[in-house]
């Protein structure tokens, strides 16, 4: 998949799962809960121990029934790692140049993080093909929507406080989808394996997105 319909593919499932897990068995277990909730963007980030073994087997369980991305990428060995593994898009929480070059040599989509104009605007100089806003709560919806107004045409991922409760705001914003970090995969609920915990909140950001497109889309019926 060219990177360009990977960020497509980005924007249809709307909601990314950033997962942080203690080991591997319980990456996958997370992934299978997830995916069985309603949430088919996984991104498994280099904190879970073994990340590149969970992308690929991921990927060979469910293939194109998800958007499968690799997080917190660092280092260009674990840009190479994670796309051979079968990550189609790689984030990074920041942006810097050789990182990104490395990135972008791995034939994913590649996502950098920013904050200001100024860093949006180099990310997108550098290749990225979104901009992952974080931390998104230190800044809020209404400030994605004033960084929208000079820079239409850039996909934005906000993550990093993103809720349930705000999952509306941060689209109406302009927000292309969302990163659901601990509201959605809690550290702890994974450490404990409660299962049933993860699968009602994936659930409930679900129900979340469906209900917010619904509402974008009748106001744009009746505008």
């Amino acid at each position: 998949m060219q990177p360009a319909d990977v960020i497509g593919s980005v924007s249809a499932v709307g909601v990314i799962a950033v997962l942080r897990a203690p080991d591997p068995r319980t990456a996958l277990r997370a992934i299978d809960v997830l995916v069985s909730g309603g949430i088919r963007g996984i991104e498994v980030t280099f904190s879970t121990p073994g990340a590149p073994a969970v992308i690929k087997e991921a990927a060979a369980r469910y293939g194109d029934a998800i958007v499968l991305g690799a997080g917190t990428v660092l280092t260009p060995d674990q840009a190479a790692a994670a796309s051979d593994a079968g990550a189609l898009f790689l984030v990074s929480p920041g942006t810097s140049d050789r990182l990104a070059s490395a990135m972008l040599d791995s034939g994913a989509a590649v996502l950098l993080g920013a904050l200001t104009p100024s860093e949006v605007m180099h990310a997108v100089e550098l290749g990225a093909r979104a901009v992952k806003i974080f931390p998104a709560a230190a800044v809020g919806p209404a400030y994605l929507n004033a960084l929208r107004a000079p820079l239409p045409e850039v996909p934005f991922v906000p993550t990093g406080g993103v809720s349930v409760a705000n999952v509306a705001e941060w689209l109406a914003a302009g927000a292309v989808a969302v990163g659901a970090g601990g509201e959605l995969c809690s550290a702890a609920d994974l450490a404990a394996g409660r299962w049933d915990a993860l699968i009602d909140r994936a659930r409930e950001f679900a129900a979340a997105l469906s209900a917010a497109r619904h509402g974008n889309a009748l106001r744009q019926d009746l505008s």
